[in-house]
């Protein structure tokens, strides 16, 4: 007996010398890049995400117990949570190493919740703002204690969230359709997107004209503009009175009257934070938001190069410009080494915003030298697009100052004042490492040795005709911005506050552009009419102060929502009662007739925009494509409709009589119709005019910028959807 106690006693020891340090990250690929860092006594696991939230079946906020939220297990993850109970157990300590911020800090404090319990191991917290050896060993030293304020800051927002959108998406269900839903700060942010909508719709484009005038020396030929006449800056409102210049001044000879040479100082940009990232990305590369945190995500938690995997960039949501002295130190050597006449005496510091939170770094490479090209072969396409950038503005950022120098010149023609300009890098600076600098931005311009009263013979004389431009719709870059700007949402919310408005389909995407649904501008209404006092602006950026102060221990979370929730829940008792229903509203009649069992047609609001249904639902399924407008050709009764090509599901415009008649346009038509010709307009968008409207017809010069080869395209697609349309009605389908 005494021979078997003893047994047990060496096995209890020995199991505890076998105990293992059990380290719990969100992400199962950050999880495996740690292990590769960490010794045998290490075990790393990942929650994937929340294990423990809201229940999504109801509210789940005990509103008569000072808000306290009632969580449950995350459906599908009890398994998950187990078996990390299991290894809580069988170690001697368990390091919560979730994502360092606000909503990481809550994932630690279930975690500790569902696991302490479970385990006689102490349980710490840490954090690694980097996924590389040092960072990690160091973190694995200096564990904490969970910030409680930071958990209050998640579940007051949690709290208040749920609060406001699952009392308002059962209002939108009852008033205008089942299945909507809206959100406290997406709300705010479709509001945006909707006045800004308004001011493009109601902008009415003025014709103006400019004026360039042709000169040439030698084979060198350089064009100016006008920039006065008599004396004043020239209004040209229409052909006439430019050509009524022309004939002045085209006998006149041209002087050169001025010459002028400036120098400019561009200093570096600061690293980027989040919302400044975004920017970058969608001005640049063109990625939405959301694409750029999945790619950043990525690059944080490790790509593998070589045999090993590396986090290539610190934590991708910060709203700070501040960098570790290590990293500095790291940059200069590197910049000494490779540029060293573009090393500042001392390093550059730059100004930490008043309204950040300063938790983490910016955005920067872990490691210097692993310079974009060295690791491209170890990279997709995009993430070495997205890692160049970063890499590039970090270390830019501890360069010397790049100089521009300008040369500008005015020539004199009769009473006209004609001015040339031309730039180049005098300086490339931090510049040098920038190698996304495009030719144009190194030098624009080209301009032969001038003198002062040099002459030429009067040049060739281009008039040109242009249209004032209205506002500009909100793409992913612009709306990060403005929600920056006015506080609304934090770092880690903006790509996700776009996401869910475009996954909703109260807002779609074109040609870049946020452009707000039918569906998105009725909720918008409805929300911003009955509820002026949340979701507005101001309210929303209030809150983000306050959360900020719960963060800070300086508010206590449940007086915060307390004070919101009396009056809130008032008003929604309010609007359900008071508010007029427009479920019915939004289906019109219509004079079409069901070509397939004769009943009327009904305009119906979607999930996707208004379609045609017929009355005779459910006994006859038969839909289509609501009429746009009529079309425009001479003779044809015929209606356009929107379809979209097989593949890639791209949206054309085209006649219901085609092949009869083939009329096509890749562009949207719009409800205003053209006054010179009748036919209808569309909205168009380029690069140099931005947003625009034009006539769709070819032979009218009214705001018309025509694209042959986008129509050649859009009929060539018609053509093929009406042979589908023709194969499948043949078939049955």
């Amino acid at each position: 007996m005494a021979e078997k106690t003893e047994k047990k006693t060496a096995s209890r020891k020995g199991s505890k010398k076998a105990k293992q340090t059990l380290v719990i990250v969100e992400s199962p690929h950050k999880a495996d890049t740690i292990k590769q860092f960490l010794g045998t006594g290490y075990t790393v696991k990942s929650s994937v995400g929340h294990v423990i939230d809201l229940p999504k079946s109801r509210i789940a906020i005990d509103v008569n117990n000072d808000f306290q939220p009632e969580y449950i297990t995350v459906r599908g993850k009890a398994k998950l949570l187990k078996e990390l109970q299991k290894e809580a157990k069988n170690s001697s300590l368990v390091l919560l190493a979730s994502d360092p911020d606000r909503e990481g800090e809550a994932i630690a404090w279930h975690l500790n919740r569902a696991l302490k319990d479970k385990t006689e191991a102490e349980i710490k917290r840490v954090v690694f703002p980097e996924i590389t050896p040092n960072v990690i060993k160091e973190a694995l030293k200096n564990p904490r204690e969970i910030d409680e304020a930071m958990v209050n800051a998640q579940k007051a927002r949690r709290v208040l969230d749920r609060l406001v959108g699952y009392n308002l998406s059962p209002l939108l269900w009852k008033k205008v359709k089942n299945g909507l839903s809206a959100g406290r700060v997406q709300s705010v942010a479709l509001r945006l997107i909707c006045e800004r909508e308004k001011e493009v719709e109601d902008f009415i484009p003025e014709e103006y004209w400019s004026l360039d005038a042709e000169f040439a020396k030698g084979k060198t030929k350089f064009t100016a503009q006008l920039v006065q006449y008599k004396g004043e800056k020239p209004e040209l409102k229409n052909e006439k009175e430019v050509n009524r210049i022309i004939d002045e001044i085209k006998a006149s000879d041209c002087v050169v009257s001025d010459i002028k040479e400036t120098e400019k100082t561009v200093r570096p940009k600061p690293p980027f934070t989040t919302s400044k990232l975004q920017q970058a990305a969608a001005n640049r590369l063109g990625f939405v938001s959301r694409k750029t945190m999945q790619i950043a995500q990525h690059l944080y938690e490790g790509v593998q190069i070589g045999t090993s995997k590396v986090g290539l960039i610190t934590y991708m949501r910060t709203d700070s410009v501040r960098i570790s002295q290590t990293a500095i130190d790291d940059v200069r050597k590197w910049i000494g080494e490779n540029y060293p006449e573009d090393l500042p005496e001392e390093q550059i510091e730059y100004t930490v915003g008043k309204s950040a939170q300063d938790a983490h770094e910016a955005i920067r490479p872990t490691y210097v030298k692993y310079t974009p090209e060295s690791i491209k072969e170890y990279l997709t396409r995009d993430e070495y697009k997205l890692y160049s950038i970063i890499w590039e503005r970090f270390v830019s950022s501890q360069m010397n100052n790049a100089k521009t120098k300008t040369t500008s010149v005015d020539i004199k023609a009769g009473d006209a004042l004609f001015r040339v300009s031309a730039s180049r890098l005098s300086v490339k600076g931090f510049y040098n490492v920038i190698k996304t600098l495009s030719s144009k931005e190194d030098v624009t311009g080209n301009l032969p040795s001038l003198k002062m009263g040099e002459t030429f013979s009067s040049g060739k004389f281009y008039p040109e005709q242009h249209f004032t431009q209205g506002p500009a719709r909100y793409n992913d870059a612009s709306m990060v911005k403005v929600l920056e700007e006015k506080g609304i949402g934090r770092p880690s919310t903006y790509a996700s506050i776009i996401g869910v408005l475009v996954d909703r389909y109260y807002v779609t995407r074109n040609n870049k552009q946020l452009v707000p649904t039918m569906l998105g501008k009725i909720i918008c209404n409805i929300l911003v009419e009955s509820f002026p006092e949340v979701i507005n602006v101001q309210f929303t950026s209030e809150v983000e102060t306050d959360l900020d102060k719960v963060a800070q221990n300086e508010l206590v979370w449940n007086s915060m929502i307390g004070g919101f929730y009396d009056p809130f829940i008032k008003r929604v008792g309010e609007v359900m009662e008071t508010q007029e229903s427009l479920k019915g509203t939004l289906d019109e009649s219509t004079d079409k007739i069901c070509e397939k069992c004769g009943k009327p047609m009904v305009k119906k609001l979607g999930r996707f925009g208004y379609f045609l249904a017929c009355s005779g639902f459910p006994e006859c399924h038969n839909t289509k494509s609501v009429p746009l407008a009529k079309c425009p050709r001479e003779g044809c009764d015929g209606e356009i409709v929107a379809r979209k090509t097989k593949g890639r599901g791209k949206e054309f415009y085209g006649c219901t009589n085609y092949p009869e008649c083939n009329f096509i346009s890749h562009f949207k038509p719009i409800d205003v119709y053209c006054p010179k010709c009748h036919w209808f307009l569309v909205e168009k968008f380029d690069k140099k005019n931005g947003a625009y409207k034009s006539c769709i017809n070819p032979d009218c010069d009214y705001l018309h910028s025509a694209d042959e080869a986008i129509e050649a395209e859009a009929a060539g697609e018609f053509a093929k959807a009406n042979e589908e349309d023709k194969k499948n009605s043949s078939s049955g389908k």
